[in-house]
């Protein structure tokens, strides 16, 4: 049995020792972070198709919308399959493209939910002028028709699954073209590893002008992996009579195959300065007792 002096020693090194590896754990999500980013803006779809196009060359093969991890590649989501009855003026479900048509991703938003625009012919107007006619005006598709857009809230979040079912996944990448991103640093994504640290913020380009583009996409090339991403749209929320400030919607995401996720990296360091610690009481209780 321990001394209680011992017990007391054991007890600082040990709380010592989660300090530290819970610093690790911080520097290996955050500091070693290594990324590629692909951004830019324009004033129509083809001043930043270039880039979109050379972000999906670096994800590697389109995969087919099914179930099932095809382990690389790449995903894309386009809105325009949403049939009229998820779109606009009803709400689009948060796990429609995992459900509906399985691409390995659940929304959520501190708002209301989602909506997805219409068509032209279908019972409400296009580009959001449903909620706001301005926004008929201010919004162009870049792969025609239909925009996305979170309600109550410029917020989205994006998790990622093994498309088609409920085990937990990561990807390695993710972008989204942007429509109208009028101010510098109102529209973003950030990052989340496993453990919810982030990876880093990054913002989108802006263009100063009505039916603009702006594409950011991020890829990670030091094995990171993302489990979550935050995308804020502009500095206002899509409201009727809501005319100031920077509203943004979304049109394509873009992302890295998502694969079920694994123990990542920082624990195996955790564990193994656990190891170590009970092999330093160890020794510490053998020397103790040849010292009798």
């Amino acid at each position: 049995m321990l001394s209680p002096e011992l017990c007391t020693t054991t007890s600082s090194r040990l709380k010592k020792l989660l300090v530290v590896c819970s610093a690790l754990t911080v520097i290996s999500a955050q500091e070693i972070a290594a990324q590629a980013t692909f951004a830019s803006a324009g004033a129509n779809a083809a001043s930043v198709q270039p880039t979109v196009d050379a972000f999906r060359t670096a994800l590697g093969t389109l995969n087919a919308n099914v179930a099932g991890s095809f382990g690389s590649g790449r995903r894309e989501i386009n809105w325009d399959g949403v049939p009229d009855g998820a779109a606009a003026p009803n709400a689009l479900p948060a796990n429609f493209f995992n459900v509906n048509s399985p691409r390995g991703v659940i929304l959520s938003t501190p708002g209301t939910g989602f909506q997805v625009s219409a068509t032209a012919g279908s019972p409400a107007a296009v580009s959001f002028a449903n909620i706001n006619p301005i926004y008929g005006q201010s919004f162009k598709a870049f792969s025609a028709q239909r925009l996305f857009t979170p309600i109550g809230s410029n917020i989205t979040d994006v998790s990622f699954f093994v498309p088609g079912s409920t085990t937990v996944a990561t990807t390695s990448a993710f972008g989204v073209v942007f429509s109208d991103v009028d101010l510098a640093a109102t529209t973003s994504l950030q990052f989340f590893d496993v453990f919810n640290n982030s990876l880093g913020i990054f913002n989108a380009l802006n263009f100063t002008g009505d039916q603009t583009f702006s594409f950011l996409g991020v890829q990670f090339t030091n094995g990171e992996r993302v489990s979550r991403v935050r995308i804020t749209t502009g500095n206002q929320i899509l409201t009727a009579g809501n005319n100031t400030g920077d509203a943004v919607a979304m049109d394509d995401f873009i992302y890295a195959e998502p694969v079920a996720s694994t123990v990542p990296e920082p624990t195996t360091v955790v564990l193994l300065a656990f190891g170590m610690f009970a092999v330093g009481i160890t020794a510490n209780r053998r020397a103790r007792k040849s010292s009798r």
